[in-house]
């Protein structure tokens, strides 16, 4: 089989040489075909990043830096600062003897004292309850659609929150003086039975109505806020399954509004804990009155005060951890997987360095929880 060469032909000229007695032909363009480009398809695939060489011994650069943590000077001597005043003041309470802790121990335990924290726990249980109630009963008449209504809380609410505690008290204390009878019997008519306002309201009466109206009037807005934060969805559906308006509040409205309203009305409680040392103008054997009158027989005003404000912190902290559970309690809807309670915390202490002394000093590692892929994501 032959085969094509790109030699011209005997005879013939080539493309470069005239004829002879003929000049040479100027040389025609440089018309060489240039290849097509390939397709775009058929390209190579240029990459997105130029390779980076490996490090010297084929590691990454970073594992040879050095971790240095972020030093906070400025937190550390805020700590030193706050530490040495509370040793101050810690040194203080030891070594000055104005404090006279010896009548202290004399009398934060004495019979006199452990009844007036008893008569302070009786007005503040009295209020509480009433004037939750109470209070209640006035937020559900500001939502209602009575205007009625609406304007006889709305005013209430204006009214006692305007005017101080300790005015409310000494009225009530007072209310012999503008009414000497109270009486039943028909409005604007004949009265059936009447009695002496003193006999019916004493002095420890007089407390508790003046310390449950005022304190009605923040029960209200405190449960109205929590009422109002519910999805009003809820209603439409009770209303459309035909269940009546107060089983509606009874079983849907008022146990999830508790989320909402029972950190105010915990805080609310407390100050009206605190409140009740109001009443010595009434000269009632609460908490205060009694500091005062052993302080005010004796002189020891220092160690006294330091017994009432000793029995308040006490109560309030018990009042504190109770809201802390109770809020727990109604929070199980909300939070399925709760943080474990200060107890609980606790116990799982002790019992890991029970099981460190068993294992010979070594840690305790906790396990891991396992991790569980979402339904449908193909694992």
């Amino acid at each position: 089989m032959a085969s094509t060469t790109d030699t011209a032909p005997p005879g013939a000229n080539p493309p470069d040489t005239a004829p002879p007695g003929q000049a040479s032909p100027k040389p025609a363009p440089d018309t060489a075909r240039v290849p097509d480009r390939a397709p775009a398809s058929e390209a190579a695939p240029v990459p997105d990043t130029a390779p980076v060489p490996d490090a010297p011994g084929g590691q990454d650069d970073t594992a040879a830096l050095r971790i240095v943590p972020a030093r906070h000077y400025a937190r550390w001597a805020a700590a030193v600062a706050v530490l040495v005043l509370i040793a101050q003041f810690a040194h203080g309470l030891a070594t000055n003897p104005v404090w006279e802790w010896g009548v202290f121990r004399d009398y934060v335990l004495s019979e006199t004292i452990v009844q007036a924290v008893w008569v302070t726990l009786q007005l503040t249980a009295y209020a509480t309850v009433l004037g939750f109630l109470l209070g209640t009963v006035l937020a559900f008449m500001r939502l209602s659609r009575s205007p009625v209504l609406q304007t006889v809380a709305w005013t209430y609410i204006w009214i006692f929150r305007s005017i101080p505690m300790i005015v409310q008290l000494v009225f009530w204390f007072n209310l012999s003086a503008l009414y000497k009878e109270l009486g039943v019997g028909i409005p604007f008519g004949p009265v059936f039975f009447s009695v002496d306002s003193n006999s019916l309201i004493g002095t420890i009466g007089a407390a508790v109505i003046g310390l449950t109206l005022h304190q009605a009037a923040y029960a209200a807005e405190i449960v109205r806020g929590g009422v109002i934060s519910l999805d009003q969805g809820q209603l439409e559906a009770a209303a459309a399954l035909g269940i009546p308006r107060l089983r509606q509040i009874r079983r849907i409205v008022l146990p999830q509004a508790m989320r909402a309203i029972l950190p105010t009305a915990g805080n609310e409680i407390i100050g009206l804990l605190k409140g009740t040392s109001v009443v010595y103008v009434m000269s009632i054997g609460e908490l205060f009155y009694q500091a005062q009158v052993i302080y005010g027989r004796t002189g020891r005003v220092i160690p006294m005060l330091l017994v009432a404000t000793a029995w308040y912190v006490v109560l309030t902290s018990l009042l504190s951890v109770a809201q802390y559970y109770v809020e727990r309690r109604y929070a199980r809807g909300a939070d399925r997987t709760p943080s474990p309670t200060p107890l609980q915390r606790a116990r799982r202490f002790l019992r890991d360095l029970r099981t460190q002394a068993a294992r010979g000093g070594r840690p305790v590692v906790p396990l891991k929880p396992l991790e569980t892929a979402p339904v449908g994501d193909g694992r």
